[in-house]
C-alpha cells in the first residue's frame, strides 16, 4: 500500500484528507495546533461517531483513534488528555508519540518503555526495511528538532508510524 493512501472510513477520511488526497506531513515538534475546519469538526465529534463500518467493540481503541487524530493536527494538549487515560499498549504508544512531538524526550521514552513491542513495529520494519526502535527514533527527532539533518525523512517515517498505528487502532476498535 502506498504510504499516503487512506483507508480509515468516511468520517475519519473526511478529517485527515477532505479533498481525498494523500496525508499531509506532520511536523516533528509542532509549535501549535493546525487550526482548521477539520480540527474544529474533530473537537465536536464523539469517538463513537468516528466509525461508519460497524459496531465499536473496543472503546479504548476508539479513544486511541481520537487521540491520534488530535496528534495529526498538532493538538497535543487535547491528545494528551485522552491518551493519558487509556491504559493499554496502544494508549501508551499514542502517549509516547505525543510527548515526542512536544519535545519531552525522556517522557516519550518512558511511555515507549510502557508500550513494549507493539504490533505495528513489524509493519514499520516491513515498510521501512529497517528495525523499528522507538527510542532511537526519539533521539533522531531530538537531533533534527535542534537543527540536525534529516527532518523530511523523519517526518515521513513519523507519518508512516501514525498511519499504521491509526489503522491498527481502527481495526481493534471495530474488532476487524
Amino acid at each position: 500500500m502506498e504510504s499516503g493512501t487512506i483507508r480509515f472510513g468516511a468520517p475519519i477520511d473526511a478529517l485527515v484528507s477532505p479533498a481525498g488526497g494523500a496525508l499531509r506531513p506532520m511536523p516533528l515538534v509542532p509549535s501549535s495546533p493546525r487550526e482548521c475546519r477539520e480540527l474544529d469538526s474533530l473537537r465536536a465529534i464523539p469517538a463513537n461517531n468516528l466509525f461508519d463500518r460497524g459496531e465499536i467493540v473496543s472503546p479504548e481503541d476508539a479513544r486511541c483513534v481520537r487521540a491520534g487524530l488530535f496528534l495529526y493536527f498538532g493538538a497535543l494538549d487535547e491528545s494528551h488528555r485522552i491518551s493519558q487515560g487509556i491504559h493499554t499498549q496502544s494508549g501508551s504508544y499514542w502517549h509516547g508519540i505525543m510527548h515526542r512531538q512536544e519535545g519531552d524526550w525522556s517522557n516519550a521514552k518512558y511511555w515507549f518503555r510502557r508500550t513494549g513491542i507493539h504490533a505495528v513495529f513489524e509493519e514499520l520494519e516491513r515498510e521501512t526495511g529497517e528495525r523499528w526502535d522507538p527510542f532511537a527514533f526519539v533521539n533522531l527527532c531530538r537531533k533534527a528538532a535542534s537543527g540536525g539533518p534529516g527532518t523530511t525523512r523523519l517526518e515521513g517515517q513519523q507519518l508512516l508510524e501514525w498511519r499504521l498505528l491509526m489503522e491498527h487502532c481502527c481495526r481493534q476498535a471495530l474488532g476487524a
